[in-house]
């Protein structure tokens, strides 16, 4: 079944996207959640409107998303762990966490979005963070030992 994106569906496409999917997933999922509109002849003309407003707010949006970027790219995150005296932490630094921080610093950013490599020592780390589709900031985070 073909059928229209009027939201930014995660591993499917983009806002404006006519993709071809199976039935059931556009019946019981897609179409219920107004994520899809079906192609059939009668909206035609709708879809070529929609994709021409969804390429207008794509452009817009991506503007959005590397000014948004620049700004996290200059963001730098410090955090303090417990750690033993081999400077293994007592813990791990989560994608939570990190969110946590930035939301201090004023963004607001979903942890999903959050990609970290498994942190168990002090150290430096480099966080990436999905901005957008295509548009990832990549952040420096510091994870200092606080001795108990």
């Amino acid at each position: 079944m073909e059928v229209l994106l009027i939201e930014n569906v995660s591993k499917l496409g983009i806002r404006g996207d006519v993709v071809n999917v199976k039935d059931g997933y556009a019946r019981n999922f897609l179409l219920p959640r107004k994520l899809a509109l079906p192609v059939t002849a009668g909206n035609k003309r709708q879809i070529e409107l929609e994709k021409e407003r969804a390429q207008k707010l794509r452009a817009k949006e991506l503007a959005e998303a590397n000014e948004l970027k620049a700004k996290l790219e200059a963001v730098k995150l410090e955090i303090g762990k417990k750690a033993g005296e081999s400077g293994t932490l007592f813990g791990s630094v989560t994608n939570a966490d990190v969110a946590e921080m930035l939301k201090a610093k004023g963004f607001t950013i979903d942890r999903h979005s959050i990609a970290l490599p498994h942190v168990k020592e002090a150290g430096s780390y480099t966080v990436e963070v999905r901005v957008y589709a295509g548009v990832q900031a990549k952040l420096t985070l510091e994870v200092q030992a606080i001795a108990e």
